[in-house]
């Protein structure tokens, strides 16, 4: 399969060259040239376990360029956590993406592509070096799966003091091949950060970049699995609605991905904390990026989504999208109430992040009574305890791997938001 750019369609590259490189040189993001058809797929999934319908779409993409017996390895070492449903009430359910190693719904499609580039790797005598911009769990789960990894160097830069207190010592209590950076700055000064490394011919002479960000099309790939595998646990006639807390909205691409590989999933919620971008493009038709707000939801505070080029790749326009997606944002004090409220009355404790995307399946219920609903848990809440307990009034039980990590020391490099420090950097470090 090849993969062409946002920017220019007829651009034509392999896997191998969209996961190594991360983005283009256009400044587009890489999409698949085909979209695989997978109705037969649907058809007899609920015979199959979630191992064999991510082997089934990972084949479908990656058979060109590697083994059958590759990819079995893949996937076996990839996707080893399941992500269990949960009813709440009525028609709503929560599809639990937080059992993995750092408990994150990153974790399936960091350690995808850390199974991918470490294959790629080896068969090189260059060393890789990935940067990543993180607004929480992305970073940690990147470190935790290329964790120890010969030949693969993991930078992570994340805003200093915007990040939970479990969310940075995960990020900054690592050695060997992980580096954390502390930025002074917001999200989008380090994404900002990386995506002008990625266009900086001069810094890649002398280094070999790639990306683990949702800019990646390699993150998407994996997460697109876990829609699959909730649909076959649903195990429904009716109309399905997917609510996704959505930051960078990557999460929520790949779902869209999952539907026009034929998954039946009718409609789709992007639910956003204070950052109000696309629900404001929604409503308006026209798109305005924003700088980025702080919230308790850390991890979508995003005011210019990239991943948003790849949405409208697919829909062409605003009104085709407007059939298939709704958005809705809100705020702090909406997210706390629905935190206390779910514990209350479901006795069921959510994170901050899931709590918008229950808000934005409500939302939708309203009017659409009709159907079934999923949200996406995206975080486990011991993650955000601090945040958490003055809300419920309540100790949180923190898991003891996390616990494990609260009592290690954090090591960062704090930097300022300046391009030629972070360049600097790298240069003396990774050369």
């Amino acid at each position: 399969m090849k993969f062409y750019s946002t920017n220019d369609k007829k651009i034509a590259v392999s896997f191998r060259e969209a996961l190594i490189k991360g983005m283009p040189n256009d400044k587009g993001l890489y999409m698949p040239k085909e979209i695989p058809n997978h109705q037969k797929l649907i058809q007899g999934i609920n015979n199959l376990t979630f191992q064999d319908i991510s082997y089934v779409i990972a084949e479908s993409i990656l058979s060109e360029e590697f083994k059958k017996s590759v990819i079995e390895d893949i996937i076996d070492q990839s996707i080893t956590f399941d992500s269990p449903i949960v009813n709440l009430y009525n028609q709503v359910n929560i599809l639990e993406l937080f059992h993995g190693p750092t408990l994150a719904f990153k974790d399936y499609g960091a350690r995808f592509m850390a199974r991918t580039m470490e294959y790629i790797v080896s068969e090189n005598d260059k060393e890789l070096n990935i940067l990543v911009a993180t607004s929480g769990d992305t970073g940690s789960a990147v470190a935790h799966g290329f964790y120890g990894m010969e030949g693969i160097n993991v930078i992570i830069l994340y805003p200093s003091g915007k990040v939970s207190d479990i969310q940075e010592k995960q990020l900054t209590t690592l050695d060997k091949n992980i580096y954390a950076l502390e930025i002074q700055g917001t999200f989008d000064d380090c994404q900002s950060l990386v995506k002008q490394a990625f266009l900086d011919n001069e810094l890649k002479r002398y280094i070999d970049l790639s990306s683990a960000n949702s800019i990646n099309i390699a993150r998407l790939i994996p997460q697109s699995f876990y829609y699959f595998n909730a649909y076959a646990k649903l195990n429904t006639d009716k109309k399905i609605a997917v609510s996704v807390p959505s930051g960078n909205f990557g999460n929520i691409t790949a779902g869209i991905l999952a539907k026009h590989m034929g998954l039946p999933i009718t409609h789709f919620i992007a639910s956003t904390n204070a950052n109000k971008t696309v629900p404001e493009f929604l409503s308006s038709n026209n798109y305005v990026s924003s700088k980025s707000i702080e919230t308790i939801s850390n991890a979508m505070d995003v005011g210019d989504p990239s991943n948003m080029k790849r949405i409208i790749d697919i829909y062409r326009n605003v009104e085709n999208l407007k059939k298939e997606l709704s958005s809705w944002s809100f705020s702090d004090k909406e997210t706390k109430k629905c935190i206390l409220n779910t514990i209350q009355k479901d006795n069921y404790l959510l994170d901050p992040h899931s709590a918008v995307g229950l808000l934005g399946l409500e939302e939708f219920l309203k009017d659409n009574s009709d159907f079934v609903g999923l949200f996406l848990g995206t975080a486990h809440p011991a993650k955000f305890a601090d945040i958490i307990e003055p809300i419920i009034n309540k100790t949180v039980e923190i898991p003891s791997d996390l616990q494990n990590i609260i009592d290690k020391e954090k090591q960062s490099i704090l930097l300022n938001n300046d391009y030629r420090d972070f360049s600097d950097y790298l240069l003396s470090n990774f050369r």
